[in-house]
């Protein structure tokens, strides 16, 4: 089968051998295991650092999200059959989606939506996952939960922002106030839901006092933490939240405590890194959201389509994801 892969990490995306295409086996289901013809993926930031940044031992496989086919099925599935068109963001530590096939635990699978195309659909899985854990397993907000508070969020038009905004404005009852620093992507924060837009190039506390928050219940940092850590803790209420994805070279938590402020680190690839008790959620997880995209609560958050999937699309999506212009989420269809 045709793959993308990665050999050293470090190399621009705009350099040729950053990206590269190969022959590799077809490989075999596992017990719990589906073989999916992948028919659209989508491209998002851990790719690009682990291109950048980890070498691989070999040529690596990247891309979690995908949308695709069911060509076969391990011995132990019980949720999928062949022929079932099934979406997912897979396991860090497999094989990934730049590829004609690809295999995925059918415990973090499930049927895609049907109102939506495939491209639309591979914009969603692993936004959708962290989104829905940052809510609703990290900050324990809970479905209809959240009334009379507030959650900002840093970073909204990005992938991970523009599902989150979503399911907060639409499954909660919190007040949401998203940030964005250009004209298109706040109305592009406001369309997705959000209640208030504020601009993270400008002092966060004297944007939201205008706005009659001089405080906020929740934070959700989503990019760039480190650039807005001490306004994080400055815009904070007291026994507030705050929550976040990114990597920062360092993190001091001793600024939470006078506030006792609570910290929480969201990673959707936890559960299938160590098979948790737990890992089935995300399908039921998955499977809610493609029911709430088939009833017309949520919207797919694709924001290009880059193209087929091959290298050169490849590197051209990556490149596009370092410079953080990206509005919504960058996909590839078909190969």
């Amino acid at each position: 089968m045709k793959a993308i892969v990665y050999d050293k990490a470090g190399i621009p995306a705009t350099d040729p051998a950053s990206l590269r295409e190969i022959d590799v086996p077809t490989p075999e289901p596992g017990d719990t295991d589906l073989l999916v013809r992948i028919a659209a993926i989508a491209v998002n930031p851990v790719d690009t650092k682990l291109r950048a940044g980890v070498q691989p031992a070999g040529p690596r496989i990247l891309g979690w999200d995908g949308v695709g086919t069911v060509e076969q099925a391990g011995v132990g599935v019980t949720r999928f059959r062949k022929g079932d068109v099934v979406w997912f963001s897979g396991d860090i530590t497999r094989p990934g989606t730049y590829a004609e096939y690809t295999l995925v635990d059918e415990r973090i699978a499930s049927l895609a939506p049907t109102s939506i195309t495939a491209a639309e659909a591979a914009a969603l899985p692993l936004t959708a996952i962290t989104a829905w854990e940052l809510l609703f397993d990290r900050l324990r907000v809970g479905e209809s939960g959240g009334r009379g508070e507030s959650l900002l969020v840093i970073g909204a038009g990005g992938g991970v922002g523009s599902i989150l905004v979503q399911l907060a404005a639409r499954l909660t009852g919190l007040t949401v106030i998203g940030t964005a620093s250009r004209p298109e992507t706040e109305a592009w924060v406001r369309d997705l839901g959000a209640h208030h837009v504020v601009d993270h190039t400008r002092p966060l506390q004297p944007q939201l006092a205008g706005l009659g928050f001089p405080a906020v219940d929740h934070v959700i940092s989503l990019t760039h933490t480190e650039q807005y850590y001490a306004q994080i803790v400055e815009v904070l209420k007291p026994q507030g939240q705050f929550a976040l994805i990114d990597d920062p070279a360092t993190l001091d938590a001793l600024p939470l405590k006078r506030k006792s402020i609570s910290l929480h680190w969201e990673f959707m690839f936890t559960r299938s890194m160590y098979r948790t008790e737990d890992m089935s959620k995300q399908h039921d997880l998955l499977a809610r959201v493609a029911t709430l995209i088939d009833t017309g609560v949520l919207k797919t958050t694709l924001g290009e389509h880059v193209g087929t999937i091959d290298a050169a699309n490849l590197r051209k999506a990556h490149a596009l994801l370092e410079s953080h212009r990206a509005r919504g989420k960058l996909v590839l269809e078909g190969f």
